[in-house]
């Protein structure tokens, strides 16, 4: 199934995308898409057998705001250098074990909101990304497989990073990744059963039009599964958490010097197969 929240900032409402491409209303049906949604097998059931009915009424999509698709986001979790060609380009040896840092939750908007640059940036860049939404509570997983049985679903990101913040200003990469807008999500969140394999998928972004990024999942050092197996040995990882599983290569930081980062003005496209595609206008904050 591809779920969505439509609405304004703060009123969005649960919605469907049919296999014919219409958008439907859920409202009536569940309250939001959140974790505890994709924790109960019985109300995802509920949404499937009213998808397939025809039952749910059709919303008008002309001029309807799409909102990021996981509400109550707990924590979202980012995976650093996750990819050979993104290692490569940048300089960097693969890690040896995965790179963790943290976004918080009030940084994700929808998939064609405005994105803020943040003041005195000179270095934002853009990272397309494929997003993992945990659907049942995870911790200290044995197994890859183990990690796989407990996504809900997934989600193109666009993970919007300031890289002097990130890596020029001491500390954390935290700097560089937790500035407002910078964690557009959607347009819709894909439930597992549909991306039976997550290490199949094309991932690619466009800056002005210009294709920049033309990566693949297979690429990464440490897939999904094994991510989330990872991360729960650290972490209690809960039903709605979003992890940002790193990008391809192509980044701006990645290009030769003059490097491309983003300007005010700047439109950025991206999309990953059956997750759909974003398209953010870049603005000074």
């Amino acid at each position: 199934m591809k779920l969505l929240r439509v609405g304004p900032v703060g009123s969005e409402r649960p919605a469907l995308l049919d296999q014919d491409g219409i958008l439907r209303d859920l409202s009536g049906l569940i309250t939001d898409v959140d974790g505890a949604l994709l924790a109960d097998d019985s109300a995802l059931s509920r949404v499937r057998a009213a998808a397939v009915s025809g039952e749910l009424a059709v919303l008008d999509a002309e001029g309807l705001r799409i909102g990021a698709p996981v509400g109550r986001i707990g924590k979202v979790v980012g995976i650093g250098l996750n990819y050979f060609g993104h290692a490569a380009e940048v300089g960097a040896e693969p890690p040896a074990e995965p790179i963790l840092f943290l976004k918080a939750a009030d940084t994700v908007a929808g998939p064609d909101d405005t994105v803020l640059i943040p003041r005195g940036s000179v270095k934002t860049d853009w990272e397309a990304e494929l997003g993992v939404v945990i659907g049942a509570t995870a911790r200290y997983l044995a197994s890859a497989a183990e990690g796989l049985a407990h996504v809900g679903g997934y989600v193109l990101v666009n993970d919007v990073s300031e890289r002097e913040f990130q890596t020029e200003r001491g500390g954390t990469w935290d700097k560089g990744k937790n500035c407002e807008t910078f964690t557009p999500l959607g347009p819709w969140l894909v439930t597992a059963d549909e991306i039976p394999d997550p290490q199949v998928l094309d991932v690619k972004l466009w800056v002005n039009g210009e294709l920049k990024q033309d990566g693949t999942t297979a690429d990464q050092i440490f897939p999904v599964g094994e991510v989330v197996r990872y991360l729960s040995q650290f972490m209690t990882l809960y039903p709605g958490d979003v992890i940002v599983t790193g990008t391809p290569a192509g980044v701006a930081m990645g290009h030769p010097q003059p490097k491309p980062y983003l300007r005010a003005g700047d439109v950025v496209e991206l999309e990953i197969g059956n997750l759909g595609r974003q398209r953010q206008e870049f603005k000074g904050a």
